[in-house]
């Protein structure tokens, strides 16, 4: 058996275990209360996100990615915090279409410091996959756009996985940028999600992490930075979580009902080596948000959207390497998020994400 079969023989027997101990645990997402806020902010760990995700190779793999560059490492199982978790709970599972024989995406659940609800967490190779950014007409607003919903046949042929952006640009406080036009001001400092021509993507702040070049040909930006230096930002670990956005109530999001600070929160970052990694839960204040991003690896991280209506990612496994994503093939990472595989292939009006198999050819940075 030569390297790569050990490797995908391998691949399908942890998907087979998986399916069932994680499974398990997203579908127990219904249960549980939201935690008080000082129930994990008074801990030692108030700015740390403990121990990290270590990153072990693809021993075996003997194969290189399209891109030419050799698919990324595959992340190692996630320690729990604490006590909290459950059967499978940590342990990555391969999932969406495969590129060129190997999985690109690969998903788990943790609970986070002070929680009792998983929330779900997606790695992405950004070697094998290629991202774009897709734009709506309420966020950014201003179109047309080449790429806005729903997603055509020829992109669905090779889209693995789809993500929300960030929020609308009235309260973003940052800036937008694509198809080679600033629909909002791009801001200084500025947590912000930048998309390369060759399809790479990565997340910094804008003007120190990252910055305006040749290459760039998005800019989603929203708010600051969650996670710097695979910490926990200063603002994350403050009492002031209405910095990070108006929530809804605990029964309503009407706004009348005062916002609970413990609510849907979608996030993402990159890791050292380049992996992109998209956490969401049902249950998150902002600095929960940004420890579970950290100990995924994320060295720099943003949160995109909030509340129950917006948050999702999904993940698409059509019955043959080149057939085309669609709804009916499609896989939340999150059973419980109110949006699914099917948002994307509607006229939805927000702007979100797609991560595809990278064509042959080098990256561009």
């Amino acid at each position: 058996m030569t390297g790569a079969s050990a490797r995908r023989a391998a691949g399908a027997a942890l998907c087979l275990v998986m399916l069932v101990s994680v499974g398990a645990v997203l579908t127990a997402c219904d249960g549980g209360k939201p935690t008080a806020a000082a129930s994990h902010r008074a801990t030692a760990s108030r700015t740390a996100a403990g121990v990290r995700g270590r990153i072990v190779s693809r021993t075996g793999s003997g194969r290189r990615s399209p891109s030419g560059t050799g698919e990324l490492p595959v992340p190692a199982p996630l320690v729990p915090f604490g006590t909290s978790g459950g059967t499978g709970t940590g342990t990555w599972r391969a999932a969406g279409r495969h590129v060129d024989g190997v999985p690109a995406v690969y998903e788990t659940a943790l609970v986070p410091p002070g929680g009792t609800r998983p929330a779900g967490i997606a790695w992405m190779d950004t070697a094998l996959l290629s991202a774009r950014l897709y734009s709506g007409s309420k966020s950014p607003g201003g179109g047309p756009y080449r790429f806005t919903a729903p997603v055509q046949p020829a992109q669905a042929v090779s889209l693995v996985a789809a993500f929300n952006g960030g929020f609308k640009m009235a309260d973003a406080h940052g800036g937008y940028y694509t198809e080679g036009r600033v629909i909002d001001p791009l801001v200084q400092g500025a947590a912000s999600l930048v998309i390369y021509a060759g399809g790479r993507v990565t997340v910094g702040a804008w003007g120190t992490d990252v910055r305006m070049t040749p290459g760039v040909v998005a800019v989603r930006q929203n708010l600051v930075p969650l996670v710097a230096d695979g910490r926990p930002t200063a603002l994350a670990a403050s009492a002031h979580w209405q910095a990070w956005g108006s929530t809804c109530g605990v029964s309503s999001c009407a706004a009348s009902v005062p916002g609970i600070e413990h609510q849907w929160r979608s996030g993402a970052g990159v890791t050292s080596d380049g992996a992109l990694v998209y956490v969401v839960g049902p249950e998150l204040d902002p600095l929960q948000l940004a420890q579970l991003l950290a100990r995924a690896g994320v060295e720099r991280g943003m949160q995109l959207d909030i509340n129950p209506s917006w948050p999702v990612f999904v993940s698409y496994t059509p019955a043959s390497p080149h057939s085309p994503a669609a709804p009916s093939n499609g896989s939340k990472l999150l059973a419980t998020t109110q949006q699914g595989p099917w948002t994307f292939f509607e006229p939805w009006a927000r702007d979100f994400i797609t991560m595809s198999a990278r064509p042959s050819g080098p990256v561009t940075s």
